[in-house]
Formats: C-alpha cells, structure tokens, sequence
C-alpha cells in the first residue's frame, strides 16, 4: 500500500513512518522541513509543504491509497485552527484524488469520550492549559465526520515515549473518568496502521490506552 503521512516529523508521526516502512508500505511522508524527518528509506519519499496551504496538499496527494494524519502544534495560549483547517486540506485533496482510507490521530477527552482522560486533564489541563487545542480538535473530528471518506478517528490517552508493546486496550468506552490513562507514540502509530485494512472501526472514533 502507498501512503502519505501528515505531520510525519512530530513524535507520533515519525513511528507512524518507521512502523509503515517495517510493514512493507511504500511511504510519503508529508513536512514543512525534511531536515526533520531524520529517517531515509528506499520506499520513503518526502513531499515538502504545508498542511495549510491547500495546494501543497493536493500535489502530494494523487497516487496514494491512504492518508495518516498525526498532526499537533504548540500554539496552545490562543485560537488556532492549525488541526482543523489543515485536516480539511487534506479531505479535500483526498476527494479530489480518490484516496479513500483516511486514519486521523486526535485524542481521548474529545467529543463523546469527554472525561475519559482522567480528572487531572479533564478539571485542570483540558480546561486551564488546552482549551483552544482542544477546541481545535473537535472542529477536526468534525471534519472527518462530515467528509465521504472511509475514516476512523483514533483517541489515544496521553501520550509517552515508551516502547512498543502491541498490547493496549481500544473501543468506544476504553478511558477512565477518574485518573489519567496514557499509551506510548509507538503503539499509537501501530493501531493506526492496523486500521488500513479491514477493520471494525470503520466510521467511527475510536479509544485507546494501557
């Protein structure tokens, strides 16, 4: 299969890249600057833009099978429509293109899974320190709600560096209202590849943590 991942230099979406390549995915991976990327592979192309600008978006769109989008930003202290605007690009040019299968990373405490991040991100960091981000990641799933695609949205709990496990829990009611469940980056990046092929979250959002 040849994907295209956005937001492929942030710490998700670089084992979101690794993993793809392990599995024998020919990969494009989509950053502002390659410098980033750090990784070289002889089935990884890098496509250079910006996932605001919708013309970049659609050059490197034509000839993939599926998109993985992992996107995030640290302009937390005022509105931003970074996730939201720059997902819509990408559903856009998908369209466009015929790229059906659309895997896109948000996180748990958003839309119907809200408090299932804990009591410490819902009463204090969702609502003191997050609150635009988290607006902006609600406007996203909206986006890929409202899009035609073959989507499933992906809520991972906070987020480690730890190592692979390949072990988690995932469903529509995996979380814990009272203290803070997490998952690592790299078992975030293996469910999200697992969802390229059949898979039973189709068209809809999906939990996941330890």
């Amino acid at each position: 299969m040849r994907v295209i991942v956005f937001g492929a230099t942030g710490r998700t979406g670089r084992q979101v890249v690794a993993q793809a390549l392990e599995r024998g995915h020919d990969v494009t991976a989509f950053v502002r600057n390659p410098a980033k990327l750090g990784l070289s592979h002889q089935r990884l192309s890098v496509a250079r833009g910006n996932v605001m600008d919708a013309a970049s978006v659609e050059a490197a769109m034509p000839g993939h099978d599926a998109a993985l989008v992992a996107l995030g930003h640290r302009r937390y202290l005022g509105p931003s429509h970074v996730l939201s605007h720059g997902t819509q690009n990408i559903v856009d040019a998908m369209k466009t293109h015929f790229v059906r299968r659309l895997v896109c990373e948000t996180s748990l405490g958003v839309g119907d899974s809200f408090g299932r991040l804990g009591l410490y991100f819902t009463l204090f960091v969702i609502p003191v320190i997050l609150p635009f981000y988290w607006y902006d990641k609600g406007r996203q799933e909206s986006v890929v709600r409202g899009s035609s695609l073959d989507w499933v949205i992906v809520r991972p709990g906070q987020l480690t560096n730890g190592r692979k496990r390949g072990q988690y829990r995932h469903g529509p009611k995996v979380g814990n209202y009272l203290w803070s469940v997490s998952i690592s980056r790299a078992d975030v990046a293996d469910f999200m590849l697992n969802q390229l092929g059949e898979t039973p979250y189709l068209r809809t959002a999906v939990n996941i943590c330890y």
